[in-house]
């Protein structure tokens, strides 16, 4: 998981004077009292910010030497207000990435001075929002950095690293002035409410705090966010890692956990077996189950085509906080794992600072009144939607059918007769299949719409169940919803996963000597294609009778298995094919089962259940006119290329 992250530059002489006459008179309550604009404004000084560090008292003894462990937080926050007996909130980002692998597209470190306080925070949150009347606390994971303890890799160590943080800044625990010293510190500067922002790993810590209920934590922002660590590992039984647990806490401990830290990582071998089973390890990094206990609002940002942090974490989080009433808002982008700064700079701060200001100053901004989602629909080009999914958005059963050819069928609202038969073959993938989606080959079965006469749009999340009769005695499937038909799309597939660093930088905040506010420019990398995955499912065939547990198959007989596939926001442009495939191994998404299975599918008993806008009526609506176009065969009245050409990488 390990990844990467306008103002103008500041005229210093000038911000300095403007700053000393309006700390005095514009704070954020007194500038809200006065009628200006509801937003914090920069009248703070950076340079002449506190730099500290502290060390908090987790209760916890994760590394076994007989001292309950401390996490190190350091932290910047404006003098004045604190001279001026006033209180601000916290925006804090907890991560494991401080010291090993960096934080941003550029990769930045925590620096520090000779007395052991911060110089260089990454990111621009504190250059950006110290000025505005926030503190920042970036806290070292549990085990990692200046931190004392072990990784547990999202369990309860992890998550309590932050917790006790929130609790001492609300004044419920200890922080000592060193690692190891006697020297007690109170946060008297702060109010207490506090706002966690992350990416990957920090953003899945944020939804393990949020999920513990904990009292000061007022909104979370998880941008690319676990929701469960199994479903990181694991899909329905199918590994989608030939790693565990225990190597990603080997990749960020420091070198002093790592020395103490041996029991805490035979426990992460032991509790993630590759069988896929779920264990009790899986249900402690379960946050989904306790969406109830959340009481924070909820800023969720992810990108459609992650395939590292997939997106059935932000689909099944989403639900599950929906169902409890939770507070949210929601950004979708056509990126992989990629942070909002990277491919929305301008609208990406300028709403996260007024998020921030009505989640913790209270400001009426009415960012609470605005749409509830922003989705990038083409690179660069978004749309919104006052709730999401749209309030119109219908569970529709969908149902492949034979055709003419082996192989490649009809997808419809009737039942389909008859069977499908493929052989799993694992040097393939989605794109392999997709690319051949209206030619029979012996590893897929293939299942298209008519060309549409009308947009249709899919929001959410889908499943997919599947009767099949396989070979041997095991087998692993995926199904994958493909938009069939040339679009030009954010490459995903390259190695930045839809955008290109430039050499320009743009500045967000103030700069000092140590920590500079400006970063490089990005723009979106962008690919032509004849087909788009945009929706994926996998599951281990053994998890037939209960997901969490795996068993032998009998082969020659018959298995029904419904797939999760993950949430998305897609339209289906007039005149694409929407297509189902189903077939074995998803190759590099997840990896081959022992054998090499054949699958005969029944499509009697085989549906997909998709999340369509306007339901099956839409559905009815863009499929009623079949067609030929000229130039081209008749597959069952659907238009077939002749050749499919400009395939993005798997």
């Amino acid at each position: 998981m390990p990844k990467r992250t306008r103002f103008t530059i500041w005229r210093q002489l000038a911000v300095a004077a403007v700053a000393a006459l309006l700390a005095a008179f514009l704070t954020p309550g007194a500038a809200q009292a006065a009628g200006t604009p509801h937003e914090s404004r920069p009248v703070y000084s950076y340079a002449n910010a506190i730099r500290e560090a502290v060390w908090v008292d987790t209760g916890l003894d994760s590394d076994g030497d007989g001292r309950t462990d401390r996490v190190a937080a350091d932290i910047v926050r404006p003098a004045e207000p604190a001279a001026q007996g006033r209180k601000v909130p916290v925006i804090m980002d907890a991560s494991p990435y401080y010291s090993c692998c960096g934080r941003g597209n550029e990769s930045q470190v925590k620096t520090y001075d000779a007395n052991g306080d911060v110089v260089q925070m990454p990111l621009f949150y504190d250059n950006y929002f110290v000025p505005r009347g926030y503190a920042f606390v970036g806290v070292d994971l549990a085990g990692t950095n200046r931190s004392d303890g072990c990784v547990d890799v999202g369990g309860r160590s992890d998550i309590q690293s932050a917790k006790a943080v929130i609790d001492w800044l609300n004044g419920r625990a200890k922080a000592y002035r060193s690692r190891t010293g006697t020297t007690t510190v109170k946060a008297t500067w702060t109010n207490g409410r506090t706002g966690m922002i992350g990416k990957s790993w920090d953003g899945t810590i944020a939804n393990g705090v949020a999920a513990t209920g904990v009292a000061g934590l007022r909104t979370i922002v998880p941008i690319s966010a676990i929701s469960s660590w199994y479903d990181y590992y694991f899909a329905q039984g199918a590994p989608l890692y030939a790693s565990g647990p225990d190597w990603l806490a080997g990749a960020v401990e420091s070198d002093a956990a790592l020395a103490k830290c041996g029991a805490v990582q035979q426990k992460l071998v032991d509790g993630a077996p590759r069988s896929g089973d779920w264990t009790g390890l899986w249900t402690e990094r379960d946050y989904v189950k306790d969406a109830a206990k959340v009481r924070a609002s909820v800023f969720l940002v992810h990108g459609m085509q992650d395939l590292n942090v997939r997106t059935k974490h932000f689909g099944q989080w989403w639900d599950a906080l929906a169902r409890h009433g939770v507070e949210r808002k929601i950004w979708l982008s056509q990126t992989g794992h990629v942070d909002p700064f990277d491919y929305r700079r301008d609208a990406w701060v300028d709403t996260l600072h007024r998020w921030f200001d009505h989640e913790l100053l209270g400001y009426d901004n009415g960012i609470d009144r605005e749409p509830t989602a922003d989705i990038e629909r083409h690179p660069d080009q978004w749309v919104t939607s006052s709730a999401w999914p749209p309030r119109d958005t219908q569970a529709t059963t969908l149902r492949p059918a034979t055709g003419s050819r082996p192989g490649v069928g009809t997808l419809g609202l009737s039942r389909g007769l008859g069977t499908e038969t493929f052989t799993d073959d694992p040097r393939h993938s989605e794109t392999d299949w997709a690319a051949q989606l209206a030619t029979p080959t012996s590893d897929k079965a293939g299942f298209l719409t008519a060309p549409l006469t009308r947009d249709l749009r899919l929001s959410g999340s889908s499943k997919v169940t599947v009767t099949a009769t396989p070979t041997t005695s095991s087998a692993h499937l995926t199904a994958v919803l493909v938009d069939l038909g040339p679009d030009t799309i954010r490459d995903y597939a390259d190695a930045a996963e839809g955008i290109t660093t430039l050499t320009d930088r743009t500045c967000w905040g103030e700069s000092t000597a140590g920590d500079s506010a400006c970063f490089l420019r990005t723009a979106a990398r962008t690919k032509a294609v004849d087909y788009t995955v945009f929706s994926r499912g996998w599951a281990d065939l053994g998890t037939y009778a209960d997901p969490g547990k795996g068993v032998p198959l009998t082969p020659g007989k018959s298995y029904t298995i419904t797939l999760d596939l993950a949430a998305t926001d897609h339209v289906v442009p007039k005149g694409h094919r929407l297509a189902l495939i189903v077939a074995g191994t998803d190759k590099d998404l997840i990896d081959p089962p022992s054998t090499t299975p054949t699958l005969t599918v029944d499509l009697s008993r085989t549906t997909a259940t998709v999340p369509l806008a306007g339901g099956a009526a839409a559905f009815t609506r863009a499929t009623a006119t079949r067609w030929t176009a000229p130039g081209t065969t008749a597959l069952h009245g659907v238009r077939t290329p002749h050749t499919v050409q400009r395939v993005p990488a798997g």
